[in-house]
């Protein structure tokens, strides 16, 4: 896995593990890799992976079955897609909009190029 120096490796440990529960790779009440698993897999130390796994089942994307590891959470998609929409509204879009304004992109532009994307 290729890490970014912008983001803690543990969140993006965790955005790819949100990814993978996206895509279906991940599926509710699934198995999720154990810590030292996830560890060797991605060669990280075993303590970022368990606190990506903390940091997950904190957000209710994950739970424990004393004994057998940890699970997917059966809404795990909807809180997903709830963190990750909470997250673009308050931060990202934040800046993007500004850098929107700074160049002088206009709505009827930015409509127009989310139309051509979304036509993809």
């Amino acid at each position: 896995m290729n890490f970014k120096d912008n983001k803690a490796i543990y969140l993006q440990i965790a955005d790819r593990i949100g990814d993978q529960i996206l895509t279906g790779v991940l599926i509710p009440d699934g198995k999720v890799p154990s810590v030292r698993e996830l560890a060797a897999e991605i060669e990280v130390n075993a303590n970022t992976v368990a606190r990506t796994y903390d940091h997950l089942q904190q957000s209710g994307v994950i739970y424990t079955k004393r004994g057998l590891g940890f699970f997917v959470s059966p809404d795990a998609k909807e809180k997903i897609v709830t963190l990750r929409r909470d997250q673009l509204m308050q931060g990202e879009m934040d800046y993007f909009l500004g850098q929107i304004k700074a160049v002088g992109i206009t709505p009827e532009e930015l409509r127009q190029l989310y139309s051509d994307y979304l036509a993809k």
